[in-house]
């Protein structure tokens, strides 16, 4: 005798199991997201804190800027607010003089080691060079000196190398660089870890792309200039930041060697208000200025900076 079989429809238990155990793998990560932007405002804010104080007071005349210190106000344009410490540094030193020398010369110094830094990194990874591992080796371990272990002797050296001067009597060979714009911008053009982050770069891209053009007929310079160098934007651009940061912060080093004040940098120019009477809003105004180009940099480049260091940090 037949019997008949009745088979129970599929339920939807085990997918709406999955969902739930879907969405419950996913609150955790949420709340783990959320955090983390809470830590990054948190920690931007933080950090902004003596830019912001900076700014506001350099609008503040000094009695105020202490008035405010004990209280939020130290932070906030309020009360005598004006442009007058702006104008009084343009009157106490050759502020737009030194705005100019430190363009130039950090302009010269990311233009030029932007180029010979690439170049030694692209015959350390794309040409045969022997021993290229030690000399790339060696290259990175002249990191850990100190430019002040350095500073005295390269004195010296630029004051024995060649110069030419141009008088009313002609052009004539002079020895030393001292007092000059070279001084400010030839010792450093070669970066150690500008090379190492161009090699870093350009290890990741293809090498096939060589071989293609090689088969084309293109020589090394031209692989250089028209296959590597348009694929390496952010290891560019990242360099260019952390060439132009040392230039325009340079203190120490033209402190040393210019003694002409048409030849000086911005950071030198700061030791000129802590002559006679100190001006404090004055200070944070001049302050201001010479930070404002730093920043304005750092934001054009940020991403290319990011991926830059992203992509050197990653191989395979």
């Amino acid at each position: 005798m037949a019997t008949d079989v009745h088979l129970a429809p599929p339920t939807a238990a085990p997918a709406r199991t999955a969902r739930s155990s879907s969405r419950t793998a996913r609150a955790p990560r949420a709340r783990l997201g959320i955090l983390g932007w809470l830590v990054r405002i948190v920690l931007a804010v933080v950090f902004s804190f003596p830019l912001l104080f900076m700014f506001v007071s350099s609008l503040k005349p000094d009695a105020q800027i202490f008035g405010d210190l004990a209280s939020l106000a130290a932070f906030l344009p309020v009360g005598n607010i004006s442009l007058d410490n702006y104008a009084a540094v343009f009157d106490r030193v050759p502020a737009a003089r030194f705005l100019i020398n430190s363009v130039g010369v950090s302009v010269v110094t990311v233009a030029l080691g932007i180029v010979i830094n690439s170049l030694a990194a692209f015959a350390l990874s794309r040409m045969r060079v022997p021993g290229k591992g030690l000399i790339l080796t060696v290259i990175i371990a002249t990191l850990i000196i100190p430019f002040e272990t350095l500073a005295l002797p390269l004195v010296w050296w630029v004051n024995q190398l060649p110069s030419l001067s141009v008088d009313e009597f002609g052009v004539a060979f002079t020895r030393g660089w001292l007092d000059t714009y070279q001084v400010q911008i030839v010792p450093f053009i070669v970066n150690a870890f500008a090379i190492y982050l161009f090699h870093q770069y350009f290890e990741s891209i293809p090498k096939e792309l060589d071989e293609a053009a090689r088969m084309d007929g293109a020589g090394w310079f031209r692989i250089y200039r028209k296959v590597v160098m348009p694929l390496s934007g952010p290891a560019i651009a990242t360099v260019a930041i952390l060439t132009f940061l040392p230039a325009w912060n340079s203190y120490l080093w033209p402190l040393m060697v210019i003694q002409t004040e048409e030849l000086r940098p911005v950071m030198v120019g700061i030791q000129y208000f802590y002559q006679l009477n100190v001006s404090w809003g004055e200070i944070m105004a001049y302050s201001t200025m010479i930070t404002l180009p730093v920043i304005a940099l750092f934001i054009a480049f940020q991403r290319s900076f990011i991926n830059s260091i992203a992509s050197t940090g990653v191989k395979g």
